[in-house]
């Protein structure tokens, strides 16, 4: 019998193979793999050493992520073996270990797993138990919730503020970088009745110049024909970082057929809007400004 971290331990009935209890491997005692292992059931959250009998048997890891359907995008790669491929779990674990100035040796104690499995969760894409995520949890004083991402759904900003933040004014040539080729940004126009507006819209960069499908008559295609602030952002809440880039320049509609036509053609995404989206306003930046936010210590530019 050969386990690897976080692979399960089930014990089933020698004469009706109903699984009586199964829990996760949170320690080796040997490097190859090989019984004692040290698990957290499912049941009751203890964790015990186990001498695996003839009625149990190993339910690996890599064969449960090989059957569970692919959360690689487009184009992406699987990590190499050992490769730091962490998960949005590892991440999170990592961040609020470091913020609270725990090792992983003793956030491992806690937590009742082995180091060698906080390394896995840390680094790889791992699914950790609900027993060991609670156990995480208490270990770093936060709730599991918090570990999964519970707060996705509120606007960005409500993690705690860094202890020691640089904000760094970027320059030009980064505010072009991270503006990249796509993604969603905002507008701000006048609307017709006069009031101020901001609308995210899904942009592309192409030739130096900020586009965006719209409708005619739409609130972002007021843009047009007059002098606009278009803004980008990335918050990593997990972090506690993050940066902003603002351009201003005049927008104009696309009008050339030729020039709309090759537009559709360089899109990455349809608009996330939905319908029938085909005027093409143009934004060209005549002035581009941006800061970003980082713990202080670490580099200005990653």
């Amino acid at each position: 019998m050969h386990a690897h971290l976080g692979d399960r331990l089930v014990v089933e009935s020698p004469t009706t193979g109903v699984v009586r209890r199964d829990g996760e491997i949170v320690g080796l005692h040997h490097e190859d793999g090989t019984p004692p292992y040290d698990v957290r059931w499912s049941d009751t959250d203890d964790v015990t050493l186990v001498f695996p009998g003839p009625d149990a048997h190993i339910q690996h890891l890599e064969a449960e992520a090989d059957e569970a359907p692919s959360r690689t995008g487009a184009g992406e790669q699987n990590a190499a073996p050992g490769t730091p491929n962490p998960g949005d779990v590892g991440r999170r674990v990592a961040e609020e270990r470091r913020r609270r100035g725990l090792s992983r040796e003793e956030t491992a104690r806690r937590a009742r797993i082995s180091p060698q499995y906080l390394a896995y969760i840390e680094e790889q894409p791992a699914e950790p138990a609900t027993a060991t995520l609670l156990a995480l949890a208490g270990a770093l004083g936060t709730t599991a919730a918090a570990l999964r991402g519970g707060g996705v759904d509120r606007p960005p900003g409500q993690g705690h503020a860094l202890l020691h933040p640089r904000l760094d004014d970027l320059e030009e040539k980064e505010c072009r970088r991270l503006l990249s080729t796509h993604g969603v940004g905002r507008v701000a126009v006048t609307a017709p009745d006069g009031h101020p507006a901001v609308v995210p819209v899904n942009y592309e960069v192409v030739d130096d110049a900020i586009v965006f499908r719209t409708r005619p008559g739409s609130l972002p295609a007021a843009a047009a024909g007059n002098e606009v602030a278009f803004q980008v952002d990335h918050v990593d809440e997990a972090m506690s970082e993050g940066w902003s880039v603002l351009a201003v320049g005049p927008a104009t509609t696309v009008t050339d057929p030729d020039a709309v036509r090759g537009l559709a053609r360089r899109a990455h995404t349809e608009p996330w809007a939905g319908g029938t989206r085909d005027e093409w306003v143009s934004i060209r930046p005549t002035r581009l400004t941006g800061k970003r936010i980082t713990p202080a210590g670490r580099p200005a530019h990653r």
